[in-house]
């Protein structure tokens, strides 16, 4: 497996088989889209096929406050440690931050609690409709 952040050779070729269970997902152009307009992201790739496995990825002031949104694995990836690999890579990069902060369901406080974060409160809207993203029309 091979953990980089830099997407310069990452296509939409590439990005396949992320977001299951969601109603309304990000097509591969979008995610390429998404990934190169986060403060950091990081990806995790299988060699032996060139395909993209996972990824993360945060957004910032560069200040004091960052926010990871999307931590990724595809599911015939799962239990390897690649998440986990993928969290601890990213709470390095953000290590001069002073919050950093995100939003996930109850079942998974106990996988983010393994990396010394806290359960805290936080307030959310989901605009469902919109959850596949823009219409990215911007070349990469």
């Amino acid at each position: 497996m091979i953990y980089t952040s830099n997407l310069q050779d990452i296509t939409i070729d590439m990005l396949s088989g992320f977001f299951v269970g969601w109603g309304n997902y990000p097509q591969p152009k979008t995610h390429l889209y998404l990934m190169h307009n986060s403060y950091k992201a990081i990806v995790a790739i299988d060699e032996t096929n060139d395909r993209v496995v996972g990824f993360i990825t945060a957004i910032s002031d560069g200040v004091i406050s960052a926010y990871i949104p999307l931590l990724e694995v595809r599911p015939d990836y799962q239990q390897q440690g690649i998440g986990e690999t993928l969290v601890k890579m990213m709470l390095q990069e953000l290590s001069d931050i002073y919050m950093i902060d995100l939003s996930c369901d109850d079942d998974l406080v106990p996988y983010y609690e393994r990396f010394a974060m806290t359960k805290g409160n936080s307030m959310i809207i989901r605009n469902y409709e919109r959850q596949s993203g823009r219409n990215i029309n911007k070349t990469i």
